[in-house]
């Protein structure tokens, strides 16, 4: 089957499985920051946007994104360095395996919620694992991400 897609605003034709997961098309095509985990949908590792939605790409069939955008972090460069000075800053930043996923998943969140509470936002990152630091000092990275884009919202 063909599967018509754009990928990071780049129109693609792909060759796919009827039954292959999105995780191995988006693997296959070369974008291997999409990460493959725990093959349930229960980690978050897989996350890509589908039309600007986080998406378990792990637990969605490829042939459902067909004629849609999807979004991987190379999308982001600019957000995603910014996020990761924050979580660096608060210890949040580890080994980086759960970094794709997570910041899309924070990129999402805040093209959908204006000035989350902190339990919106734990909520809205449920199911994102780190094995590697503590969800607080994340929490903390993420709140001085927000602010530090709406600081440069408001200063335009």
């Amino acid at each position: 089957m063909i599967l018509n897609v754009v990928i990071n605003n780049r129109k693609k034709e792909l060759l796919i499985e009827d039954d292959e997961y999105l995780v191995d098309t988006m693997r296959k095509a070369g974008y291997l920051s999409v990460k493959r985990g725990c093959d349930t949908g229960a980690c978050g590792l897989c996350t890509v946007l589908v039309e600007g939605k986080p998406v378990l790409s792990c637990s969605t069939l490829a042939a459902r994104v067909m004629n849609k955008k999807v979004e991987t972090i190379e999308n982001y460069p600019k957000e995603a360095e910014l996020l990761a000075k924050h979580l660096a800053a608060e210890g949040a930043e580890q080994c980086g395996f759960c970094a794709p996923g997570f910041t899309l998943t924070v990129i999402a969140m805040l093209k959908e919620l204006k000035n989350p509470s902190d339990e919106e936002i734990l909520h809205y990152l449920n199911g994102n694992l780190c094995r590697c630091s503590g969800y607080v000092s994340q929490l903390r990275g993420i709140k001085a991400y927000m602010q530090e884009v709406m600081d440069n919202e408001n200063s335009k």
